[in-house]
């Protein structure tokens, strides 16, 4: 996506995250790997230009480089950046994409590579934003489930460069095989038990508020069956518009059990409206998000204890790091309640336990 005026002001990126079990204790454990680049079109195409560093905030230079940033959330959480100049970084146009950096791949059914950097390096170069440790991944990659956000991706808004951030979730159900070797330990990646995400965002800034959740690891409290064809997706915050900000909107789904439920401000005639707050305790962060369409209802409660999450790390094209305190995790847990709208009042479709949840809340 970075052409046009995105080429000298732009990232885009290519997001995944699943479950690993440990081959030596069957702990399970959840990880993510992203692909991750910025204004190819500055001059230096073989130097890391890192929109932190002293050096290149005295020159005025903005960030350009190719970025994996990979890692974990709980007890050993961490987020590991690896970087690449423009040089190193191989871009496959047209369908089906791929990107390379060094050795490290992505493409619509396969991710693999690498991330490693020591203690020292860390912490003497913060403007890699980064902690330390080792991980390698090779993941096979099948998208199940996708959620279109419609209209506020079109062509002709992306040929605007409209929005200042956009969003596709072309997995919000992704089955991932392969292993995980983290800080010397192995997992195993299972089709059936990986509870997968695959999305992309790209465009010239981030939005604040941030807010993301999304799961596919689902149960009825109602029946008490897993529901495998099943997925659930919320994300937005203040979309900017042409330099215009909007109100505060999220866009959603639930596909239940092969069935979409869909509450998308940018498609009016369904007559879609959302409420959402997020509040922080001494121990965990908590959403709380209403969403409603002429013919059905979501409530979705979700928390996640902030000892399991990053603060995940950032710069946008233009070399400035608004989100200090953006949380992500990727193990939330809450309550879902589907209700369909008729005339005599709301009936409950399913109310439905959730975990797993990648979560992302973030403002400045």
């Amino acid at each position: 996506m970075l052409h046009g005026p995105l080429k000298g002001k732009g990232y885009d990126w290519w997001w995944h995250s699943f479950t690993g079990v440990n081959d030596a204790t069957g702990e399970e454990k959840q990880f993510f790997v992203e692909y991750f680049t910025v204004n190819p079109g500055r001059v230096r195409k073989t130097e890391v230009i890192l929109g932190q560093d002293e050096k290149h905030k005295a020159l005025h230079d903005k960030p350009s480089y190719g970025m994996i940033k990979a890692g974990t959330w709980g007890k050993d959480k961490a987020q590991i950046n690896r970087y690449y100049p423009w040089s190193e970084v191989k871009v496959k146009k047209g369908t089906p994409f791929e990107i390379k950096m060094g050795e490290s791949i992505c493409s619509e059914n396969r991710i693999k590579g690498s991330v490693q950097l020591k203690y020292m390096e860390a912490k003497e170069h913060p403007e890699y934003m980064s902690d330390f440790g080792t991980m390698e991944w090779d993941l096979n990659v099948d998208k199940r489930i996708a959620f279109n956000v419609g209209y506020g991706a079109s062509g002709i808004l992306r040929h605007l460069n409209a929005f200042e951030m956009y969003w596709h979730a072309e997995g919000i159900k992704t089955c991932y095989t392969g292993y995980v070797i983290y800080n010397g330990e192995r997992y195993t990646v299972s089709y059936d038990g990986s509870y997968g995400y695959a999305d992309k965002n790209w465009g010239s800034d981030f939005t604040s508020p941030w807010v993301w959740l999304s799961s596919c690891n689902l149960e009825s409290e109602l029946t008490g069956n897993k529901l495998l064809n099943s997925a659930f997706d919320i994300g937005g915050g203040r979309p900017v518009v042409l330099s215009v900000p909007l109100e505060r909107k999220l866009l959603g789904q639930f596909t239940y059990e092969g069935v979409d439920y869909e509450y998308n401000f940018s498609k009016f005639w369904t007559g879609s409206k959302t409420e959402f707050s997020v509040e922080e305790t001494d121990e965990k962060v908590i959403w709380h998000v209403k969403q409603e369409n002429r013919t059905s209802v979501m409530v979705t409660d979700i928390s996640c204890r902030k000892e399991d999450m990053l603060f995940i790390n950032y710069e946008s094209p233009d070399g400035e790091k608004r989100h200090k305190r953006l949380f992500n995790g990727g193990t939330g847990e809450g309550e879902i309640s589907l209700y369909r709208k008729s005339q005599s009042g709301l009936f409950l479709i399913d109310r439905i336990r959730a975990k797993s949840v990648g979560c992302e809340y973030g403002e400045y």
